[in-house]
C-alpha cells in the first residue's frame, strides 16, 4: 500500500479532466492548467489550422491525392465552385468563442476597437488581486462573459423576451424595445408596475433593517420577478427573502423575524409554504447574475472612494424598482451608466475613460438613471431614499442629479 502510494501522480493538473484531441482523433499533450472554453478553442483552432496546411502541401505535390475518401480537385474548379456558390444567409451565432461572427466596419467608420485602443492604455483593474485567490484573477473576464451570456438565456427562457437590437460583440448593448414581451406585467391582470414598485421599496427598508449583504437584496427582487404571479406581493417578497438570505448571508433572519417585520399579516407556515413553492416553480435555480455582480465590477473598475460606491448602489435600486422602463436594458449596461452618471454628478474628471463602452452608447441610459434620482422624493415610496440618506452611505440621497443628463 505504501509502494502504491508512493507512485500515485500527484495533482497537478487537477480540474484538467477533459482529453483534448485533433481533427485525426490523436490526443494532443497534457496542458498544464485548466482547459477552459476559450483555451479549449484555442487548442482546437491550431489543430485544424496545422491538418489544413498538411492538406496544402500533399494538393502542391499531387493535384490528384484523396482527401478524406475523396478524390481533391484542381484549384481552377474549386475556385469556380466557390464563385458559383449562392450567397449565404445571415445567421447571428450567439457563442462566446466565436471569432468569425463579428460584423465589419462601414467604410469611412473607426472600428469599436480602435475607437477604445485610442483612449489611451488599458489600466488592469484586478492586478492588486494577482495573489488573491479567492479572486479568481485568472478567469474573472470568462466568467462575466457567461454572466452576461446567461443573463440573456433567462430572459429568453422565463419571460420569451425579444432582443431586436444586440450586439454580439458586445452583450452589454443588447436593448428590447419599449413594451415589448420581457414584461411580465403585461400577463399579469392583478398586479401592474407600481405595484412592484411599493414592493421593492419596502422589500430595501427589510433589508436595510436586517443589514443584510448587496448581493442579498439584489437575488431578492431576482426572484421575485421570475415568480410573481399572485397578488400577494408582499408574501412573495418575504418569501424570496427569506431564500436569498439563506444563499447569500451567513446568518439569515428567523421566520419568526420576518413575521414581525410584516406586522403579523403572514404566519411563519405561511412564509415557508411560499418559500417552497417559490423554489419549486424555479426548480432551485439561484446561482443568476443579478445586477450586482455587474455594478461591483464596474465600480471596482472606476478606482474611487466611498461616495461613488454608495451613490451607484443608489442608481442600482431605483432602477430595480423602476422594472418597467429598465428592463430595456441589460445589467452591465445599468451598471456602466450608473459609474457614469455618478461621475458625472460628483463632477469627476474623466467622467468615463471608455475602457469597454464609448461615452455615446452609455448616455440613453444614464438620463434614463438621472431622471430616477430627481424623481427621488415623488409619491410615498421614499424606503431608498431614506436608505441613502444618512452619513453611513455618505449622504448620497440628498446630492442632486447632474444637469446635463437632465436637459433633452
Amino acid at each position: 500500500m505504501t509502494a502504491e502510494r508512493k507512485n500515485r501522480r500527484a495533482l497537478g493538473d487537477i480540474g484538467n479532466m477533459v482529453t483534448i484531441r485533433d481533427v485525426n482523433g490523436k490526443p494532443l499533450p497534457q496542458v498544464s492548467r485548466p482547459v477552459t472554453r476559450s483555451f479549449c478553442a484555442q487548442l482546437l483552432a491550431n489543430a485544424q489550422a496545422a491538418a489544413a496546411a498538411e492538406n496544402n502541401k500533399c494538393l502542391a505535390v499531387n493535384p490528384n491525392v484523396v482527401v478524406d475518401g475523396a478524390q481533391a480537385q484542381p484549384a481552377k474548379t474549386l475556385q469556380k465552385r466557390a464563385v458559383a456558390k449562392p450567397k449565404p444567409q445571415e445567421i447571428i451565432v450567439i457563442s462566446l468563442d466565436s471569432k468569425e461572427d463579428k460584423p465589419k466596419a462601414k467604410a469611412g467608420e473607426m472600428s469599436l476597437k480602435k475607437r477604445l485602443a485610442a483612449c489611451g492604455p488599458k489600466v488592469d483593474i484586478d492586478a492588486a488581486d494577482a495573489n488573491n485567490h479567492l479572486a479568481v484573477v485568472e478567469y474573472i473576464d470568462e466568467i462575466y462573459q457567461f454572466y452576461k451570456l446567461l443573463r440573456y438565456v433567462y430572459l429568453f427562457m422565463q419571460f420569451a423576451c425579444v432582443v431586436v437590437e444586440c450586439d454580439i460583440v458586445n452583450w452589454d448593448l443588447c436593448v428590447q424595445p419599449e413594451g415589448m414581451a420581457g414584461d411580465y406585467m403585461d400577463s399579469q391582470p392583478e398586479i401592474n408596475a407600481k405595484m412592484r414598485a411599493i414592493m421593492v421599496d419596502w422589500l430595501v427598508q427589510v433589508h436595510n433593517k436586517f443589514d443584510l449583504s448587496p448581493e442579498t437584496l439584489y437575488l431578492t427582487i431576482n426572484l421575485v420577478d421570475r415568480y410573481l404571479a399572485s397578488k400577494k406581493t408582499q408574501l412573495v417578497g418575504l418569501g424570496a427573502m427569506l431564500i436569498a438570505s439563506k444563499y447569500e448571508e451567513i446568518w439569515a433572519p428567523e421566520v419568526n423575524e420576518l413575521v414581525f417585520i410584516s406586522d403579523r399579516t403572514y404566519s411563519c407556515a405561511d412564509i415557508l409554504a411560499m418559500e417552497k413553492k417559490i423554489l419549486g416553480q424555479l426548480e432551485w435555480s439561484l446561482t443568476v447574475p443579478t445586477p450586482y455582480v455587474f455594478l461591483a465590477r464596474f465600480i471596482k473598475a472606476s478606482m474611487t472612494d466611498a461616495k461613488v460606491e454608495n451613490m451607484v448602489y443608489l442608481l442600482g435600486e431605483l432602477a430595480m424598482m423602476n422594472y418597467s422602463r429598465a428592463i430595456r436594458y441589460s445589467p452591465s449596461l445599468i451598471a456602466a451608466s450608473a459609474v457614469y452618471a455618478v461621475r458625472c454628478t460628483l463632477s469627476i474628471a474623466p467622467a468615463w475613460n471608455e475602457t469597454g463602452l464609448l461615452e455615446e452608447q452609455l448616455m440613453e441610459c444614464a438620463k434614463m438613471l438621472a431622471t430616477f434620482h430627481s424623481m427621488l422624493l415623488d409619491g410615498n415610496m421614499r424606503g431608498i431614499y431614506r436608505k441613502y440618506q444618512g452619513s453611513d452611505r455618505e449622504a448620497v440621497a440628498l446630492l442632486p442629479p447632474p444637469n446635463s443628463l437632465l436637459l433633452p
